[in-house]
């Protein structure tokens, strides 16, 4: 018999825990009837959100995830430990809807969303096809990230039927045989192949119009804000899951790197809707899990200190690392920093060609090589690609 809960996935190991936990609040909040699944990526992850466990939370072993797939299993040592996270994007729902056919449609979440209103409006989207994804929806002078690909794998929406099996089955078929950490002949990891589904799957495949739908720091700058009855709107659509990719803490938690450096610094009124409700499910969930496990710590993440310094003049000038009074972030740069992606893609279009040759802010011509690897598994600190995971590589 068919379930009537919508059923959601996501996974992340201990760095993501409050991320996680975030994520199942606003789903309360929002989708009364959901059920959340959640792939335990380590030990201390399944063990410090077992006390959470119940029939809206389920949790799952990674070894249980291989256990059932030996031929995910059999590539864990053949690739880079970041490398095989993203071979788990198809694995995991198709796990999922072949282990539990009263599931009727599974939709995966990455762990750093948040959901600010109800995902209906995803569903009636859907309507009657197979699958929905939604774009990057990049601004003009960040289309030199179209290389990664032009959709993002923080939402999927998969209905366990035909089509919607054979997507997964055939897009995980490409991530065991190449699900690299790099752009290679048109491929970049799990992300890039999405761009073959429109071919692929034409009427049975949704592509959401929906500007409030997986926003994130690469895309809330080109829509249209508004605001009606206190709340934001993108283009006219009212903001209903906000993806929070590289937000971090680097003191404490009293400062944050915002992740958007690469793509323009979200000015207050905004900033403080967004990621203040977001700092607060933040503390709750800390507070739960420093209750259950003690030994948990929030701690600081930055992983490459000598990258971290090199953009430090940047963030310091554009205000991309924010400090945190309550759950108000301060920027301090009184609007500047929207322009910080404008800006930074300019500077690197004049690097790449000769000094007298003048470089419009809107070129569409390809930028030159970011610093450092392009994915947010394994992110640099200067920002890069928008793709985005739930592991302590974030």
């Amino acid at each position: 018999m068919p379930d009537a809960a919508e059923h959601f996935c996501t996974y992340f190991d201990r760095g993501f825990l409050v991320h996680g936990l975030a994520l199942a609040s606003s789903l309360r909040e929002h989708c009364p009837r959901h059920v959340l699944w959640v792939l335990c990526l380590d030990t201390y992850t399944e063990q410090a959100l077992a006390p959470f466990a119940s029939p809206q939370l389920r949790l799952i072993s990674l070894s249980q995830l291989e256990d059932f797939d030996p031929e995910l299993a059999g590539v864990r040592h053949q690739r880079k430990l970041i490398e095989y996270y993203f071979t788990l994007s198809p694995c995991w729902p198709r796990f999922l809807l072949q282990t539990n056919p009263q599931i009727e449609r599974i939709t995966y979440l990455d762990a750093d969303l948040f959901f600010f209103k109800a995902p209906a409006c995803i569903f009636e989207e859907l309507g009657d096809a197979s699958i929905l994804i939604s774009e990057h929806h990049f601004p003009r002078y960040l289309e030199h990230h179209l290389r990664f690909g032009r959709f993002n794998v923080g939402i999927q929406v998969f209905v366990n039927d035909a089509v919607g099996n054979a997507c997964i089955s055939h897009w995980r078929k490409q991530c065991l045989e190449w699900c690299q950490d790099c752009v290679e002949a048109g491929r970049y990891a799990d992300q890039k192949y999405l761009d073959q589904w429109p071919g692929l799957y034409q009427s049975a495949l949704v592509i959401t119009q929906h500007r409030g739908v997986n926003l994130a720091p690469w895309n809330w700058v080109s829509s249209d804000v508004s605001w009606r009855q206190g709340h934001p709107e993108f283009n006219g659509n009212p903001l209903i899951v906000f993806h929070f990719a590289r937000f971090r803490p680097i003191v404490g938690t009293s400062v944050f790197q915002s992740g958007q450096l690469e793509y323009g610094i979200m000015p207050w009124r905004l900033r403080q809707f967004v990621y203040g409700r977001y700092w607060r499910a933040i503390e709750t969930a800390r507070s739960e899990l420093q209750r259950a496990s003690p030994d948990y710590k929030f701690e600081p993440s930055c992983r490459g200190w000598h990258a971290f310094y090199r953009a430090l003049l940047p963030r310091m000038l554009f205000g991309s690392d924010w400090l945190r009074f309550g759950s108000v972030f301060i920027s301090g740069r009184l609007g500047f920093g929207r322009f910080s992606g404008v800006l930074m893609a300019w500077v690197r279009a004049r690097k790449k060609r000769p000094a007298t040759e003048s470089v419009s802010l809107h070129t569409t011509l390809p930028f030159p090589e970011l610093p450092g690897s392009p994915t947010s598994k394994a992110k640099p600190e200067v920002e890069t690609a928008a793709h985005s995971s739930s592991s302590t590589f974030q």
